[in-house]
């Protein structure tokens, strides 16, 4: 079984630097030619997939619709368990916002996000599920980057730490009771039509 990690297309918020968290942002034009791009890729690699899910989350949503359509493939009821992390009061602002309020290291105060924890837990609940569920399938899902951040420290411990980029793909493939990495991080379909 192969996993397909998706970080969403670009959205106007991503491009200003605000944290979305879970508010429902949509993706931006550019957004949606990542996703065609990524579509275009997936179209003519060995790999082939059979399923596409995604948080629901308006981004995350129409990132699956333009990539299942460009497959053929039928897009899943959405998962609210591979949504992003709850960021609390912090949804919708900057970095120098957030510093300017609460100092450089808000993320250590109580302001309603998401515990690691809680991410890496309902992260590995999701994998687990999903392996039963679609045993020998092949799925692409559609999710955020800081929720896909903390499934791979779960997963893999302090191993891949990079920022992960919009529209950026993750392959794992699931052998006897683990996830063996294939391929991380990687937007070749974006790099190479940036030329």
């Amino acid at each position: 079984m192969l996993i397909g990690l998706i970080r969403h297309g670009l959205t106007d918020w991503n491009a200003e630097g605000k944290i979305q968290g879970q508010s429902d942002i949509p993706l931006n034009d550019e957004g949606r030619k990542q996703a065609e791009m990524l579509g275009e890729r997936l179209l003519h690699e060995p790999y082939h997939w059979d399923y596409c899910i995604t948080s629901g989350l308006s981004r995350a949503e129409e990132t699956g619709k333009i990539i299942a359509a460009k497959l053929g493939i039928p897009l899943l009821e959405p998962d609210q368990r591979i949504r992003e992390r709850a960021y609390g009061q912090v949804e919708g602002m900057t970095a120098l916002e957030r510093e300017a309020k609460w100092g450089k290291e808000w993320n250590l105060l109580e302001l309603g996000q998401e515990k690691d924890e809680q991410l890496q837990l309902r992260g590995l609940a999701f994998m687990e599920d999903l392996s039963t569920r679609y045993q020998g399938s092949n799925v692409l899902v559609i999710s955020h980057g800081g929720f896909l951040a903390q499934l791979y420290t779960a997963l893999y411990k302090d191993k891949y730490t990079e920022r992960l980029g919009n529209l950026s793909l993750t392959i794992i493939e699931k052998n006897e009771q683990e996830w063996k990495p294939l391929l991380y991080n990687c937007t070749r379909h974006i790099l190479q039509n940036q030329r």
